[in-house]
């Protein structure tokens, strides 16, 4: 069994004894798995239609805890239920887990079954719809990298998180003897997603000792953002099954270069890809053009949606590959924004700018809005920045800290009308809660610093 299932083909698997187990998942503000485990005979007969979570869970952080100041849910309005709607279209086997499918939903309104508004798979098909009605289509692809370490998850929760040692001792960039020491975790993951019907294209090492690429091939919008959310919680699974531990933090040590999720994006009609023009400088047409000014004019907007987490800033530094500068470059790899694949029709734009952390569907649906902005607005693209980015004095900058971002993104109209007040609202108050709790920790860092010598 491997591939998509139709309702009907999981009915047989059922009725045949295959499957015994469906998980029925959505995903969260910050791109997590999150939903119930049905007893197969259970999810075929009544399940299938809907099931129900509590409200707080698109309300939480990452510790689950339940945080105060949002509009949705609270204490005082009792945490009531959402409506889990499993998308039957989205039915796939889970190859590492045994008897086990997998099926996504959308999350409506309990009373109202509308979909919830701040609810992330919604919102990217609020942005899709948009694209719709003009005429487009949006085809995306992420790159997952993350670090694969020597112990398990609870041997390193153990040990406080310190001391931690990478699978490798060196950078393995395209490193085939390195990365084969590593293919008892790294085979596994790519013909596990393969066989849950996610178009896998290859695996390589990153420019760390220990990282590690998953490259997922170009597909419609939503899709891609499911594939990117099922092979983030696969790759924890597969890894965890191996005794190993997989992180998507972006930086987990400031020696180390850190984890990027640059996302490769076009629009096609037709089936064809429109950023094409084979006339045009660098075979880009004028609406692609338009498309990527929107992109770069609105990119500090949308940085939060592209680095969600006080850590996500800590990989922005200069000379390691993460950009710093909202400025688009032709192959420039030190720019926020990189032209990829000129004078061919594969011709698109890559952003540079996301970490490993990053919720697919946010970040997609951000860049979509800003690009349809760009094309309703006309905007002119400037010309490619060229040489070191990091240099360039005129360049605008990205925002550096969480808190920078938060502003930005509290203070967006074109995100506003883009995707509602209470959207932006929602994950504004996200932000300043992620701020808040780290405010009011001490690190390790200030204690050794200071503990003698203040």
């Amino acid at each position: 069994m491997s591939g998509t299932l139709s309702f009907d083909d999981l009915k047989s698997a059922v009725s045949a004894g295959k499957t015994d187990t469906v998980l029925v998942c959505f995903v969260d503000m910050q791109g997590r798995l999150m939903g119930k485990r049905f007893h197969a005979v259970n999810f075929v007969e009544t399940s299938y239609n809907e099931t129900h979570c509590c409200n707080y869970l698109l309300a939480t952080d990452l510790e689950m805890a339940t945080p105060d100041g949002y509009a949705s849910t609270s204490w005082e309005t009792g945490y009531g239920d959402y409506v889990m709607k499993p998308d039957l279209g989205t039915i796939r086997p889970v190859p590492w887990l045994e008897g086990t499918v997998m099926v996504l939903c959308d999350v409506l309104d309990h009373h109202t079954h509308a979909p919830v508004p701040h609810a992330p798979r919604a919102i990217l098909q609020k942005q899709i719809a948009r694209l719709d009605a003009l005429g487009f289509e949006a085809k995306m692809a992420t790159e997952l990298e993350f670090f694969l370490f020597d112990k398990s998850y609870d041997d390193i929760r153990k040990d406080g998180f310190r001391n931690l040692q990478p699978v490798s001792g060196y950078n393995e960039d395209y490193h085939i003897f390195q990365t084969t020491k590593e293919e008892g975790v790294m085979r596994p993951i790519r013909n596990h997603l393969f066989a849950a019907g996610l178009p896998i294209e290859n695996t390589k090492g990153e420019a760390e000792a220990g990282q590690e690429e998953l490259n997922i091939r170009y597909s419609p919008a939503l899709d891609c953002a499911d594939f990117h959310s099922i092979a983030k919680h696969a790759i924890k699974e597969i890894a965890w099954q191996h005794g190993h531990a997989a992180t998507f933090l972006p930086k987990w040590h400031h020696d180390r270069v850190g984890s990027s999720s640059h996302v490769h994006q076009s629009l096609w009609k037709d089936g064809a890809p429109v950023f094409v023009d084979a006339s045009a400088k660098l075979g880009m047409s004028k609406l692609m053009g338009h498309y990527m000014a929107g992109l770069i004019k609105y990119a500090p907007d949308y940085t939060y949606f592209l680095a969600p987490y006080v850590n996500s800033y800590k990989r922005f530094s200069k000379g390691t590959f993460a950009p710093t500068k909202t400025v688009w470059s032709v192959d420039n790899r030190t720019a926020g924004f990189r032209l990829c694949g000129e004078g061919t029709k594969g011709v698109r734009v890559e952003c540079r700018i996301g970490g490993s952390d990053l919720n697919p569907y946010l970040a997609q649906a951000a860049m979509l809005a800003a690009g349809i902005k760009g094309i309703e607005d006309q905007l002119e693209l400037a010309p490619p920045t060229t040489g070191d980015v990091y240099e360039d004095a005129k360049a605008g900058d990205i925002p550096q800290t969480l808190r920078k971002a938060t502003e930005t993104l509290r203070n967006s109209s074109f995100l506003r009308e883009a995707m509602g007040d209470d959207v932006i609202d929602h994950y504004t108050r996200a932000a300043e809660w992620e701020q808040e709790e780290f405010d009011r920790v001490v690190t390790d860092w200030e204690i050794a610093r200071g503990f003698e010598r203040a």
